[in-house]
């Protein structure tokens, strides 16, 4: 499971014109899903997501999480990040879970965020044709991939 996770004071997810989501300051996490993700990957990542310091203290050192903050959260689900570049300019997606895996982990791993950060968290719609706003804060991009955490 792999995550980039964008530090926002603002995004917003519109769907067919229509917007769905919408947040300011806390984390626009990308999530892809690979075939042999489980629900171990998920807790890991969850956790890792919801206790990462990189919001500034009182100093403005990046030593608060999302949940010191009580920040806000929008999950969307892109299979993309799992893009096998390696042979020719066209990307294969063959590590990406299907749909009929994807989805139950993606909503299992909303529902993990929602535990660790005590709220409601916003999301996309998983396999719909998206457009992701956001104003990106630092700026602060990281990637976690549940499969090198060791």
């Amino acid at each position: 499971m792999r995550a980039v996770v964008q530090r926002v004071i603002g995004a917003s997810v519109t769907v067919a014109g229509a917007k769905i989501s919408e947040m300011g300051n806390g984390f626009l996490v990308l999530l892809g899903i690979e075939t042999d993700d489980t629900t171990e990957d998920i807790e890991w990542l969850a956790g890792k997501i919801a206790r990462l310091r990189v919001f500034g203290d009182e100093e403005g050192a990046m030593n608060l999480s999302i949940q010191d903050t009580k920040g806000d959260m929008i999950v969307v689900s892109q299979f993309t990040l799992h893009a096998s570049t390696k042979k020719g300019n066209r990307p294969s997606f063959i590590k990406a879970a299907r749909p009929e895996v994807a989805i139950p982990l993606y909503k299992e791993f909303v529902h993990q965020m929602e535990k660790e950060l005590g709220k409601e968290v916003q999301t996309g719609e998983f396999g719909a044709m998206m457009n992701v706003s956001l104003v990106n804060d630092g700026p602060v991009t990281i990637v976690i991939d549940s499969k090198t955490r060791e």
